[in-house]
């Protein structure tokens, strides 16, 4: 089983004194090279003064844009503390037992615009930068991305359970192989018997399963059926309803209807 998160918007800058940035510290050593072109791209886009625009943000995110300046010298934490949004609070990566972390480690990976991929406890600084993003002299992230992402996780997904948490934007950055048992996980509400998709709730209801997935009793699901069976589990607590949709030759959709 592979599952595959985006990262969050939101961040918690480590602690003054964590160790420094090393590239050579991270997970899947075959995207330094990459690594080493976007984050030299961003840390001159962000010293710019047409990084606000650039980067699609606003002037309420102008300290985040000016700290991706010193990332080269940043403190680290682990991925899993330093990404603190909705999902992530919900999967509680930073929370779980030995044997959770372990299939954490083996099974989660994170998609990136600045680094492509993370584990879970791979250290990272906190820093703002979206995969929709066109950073002078590199173009569309995912373009800059899709390639290396594909050496490295190609063999990964190779008949296996891809669980696929992502958002159409870090989706564009890489695509499982057609062999790959790939499901798509889709969140709607259910209100007055009208469903329709959500957004919030969708980040919160992506994390409430992978943290099922990584500390439940069992054998992991290896197959878009036994996932579907997986997440019914939490039905009547967690969820309405879970629907998995038909064979087609890109993506299953396992949907997941919350109140």
């Amino acid at each position: 089983m592979l599952v595959l998160l985006p990262p969050s918007e939101g961040k918690t800058a480590p602690r003054a004194r964590g160790p420094l940035l090393d590239l050579d510290a991270l997970s899947a050593p075959g995207l330094t090279p990459v690594r080493e072109k976007v984050l030299d791209a961003l840390i001159e886009v962000s010293a710019s003064p047409d990084a606000m625009r650039v980067l699609g943000v606003g002037t309420s995110l102008s300290e985040e844009v000016a700290r991706n300046i010193s990332l080269r010298t940043a403190s680290t934490a682990p991925a899993k503390h330093v990404y603190s949004g909705v999902l992530y609070a919900a999967a509680g990566l930073d929370r779980l037992t030995p044997t959770g972390r372990a299939r954490a480690a083996q099974s989660v990976r994170i998609v990136s615009g600045l680094w492509g991929l993370v584990a879970p406890d791979d250290p990272i600084p906190a820093y703002r930068l979206s995969m929709a993003t066109h950073l002078p002299g590199l173009g569309h992230l995912p373009g800059a991305w899709r390639e290396v992402i594909g050496v490295e996780l190609e063999a990964r997904a190779e008949g296996e359970l891809v669980v696929d948490c992502r958002s159409a934007t870090y989706l564009a950055a890489w695509h499982p192989p057609r062999s790959a048992d790939w499901v798509a996980v889709r969140v709607l509400r259910e209100l007055d018997g009208t469903r329709s998709v959500v957004s919030h709730n969708a980040k919160h209801t992506r994390g409430v399963l992978t943290r099922h997935l990584l500390t439940r009793r069992g054998r992991a699901p290896h197959d878009a059926e036994s996932l579907a069976r997986v997440a019914g589990e939490l039905v009547g607590s967690a969820l309405l309803a879970v629907e998995l949709g038909p064979p087609t030759r890109g993506a299953r959709t396992l949907e997941l209807v919350v109140a």
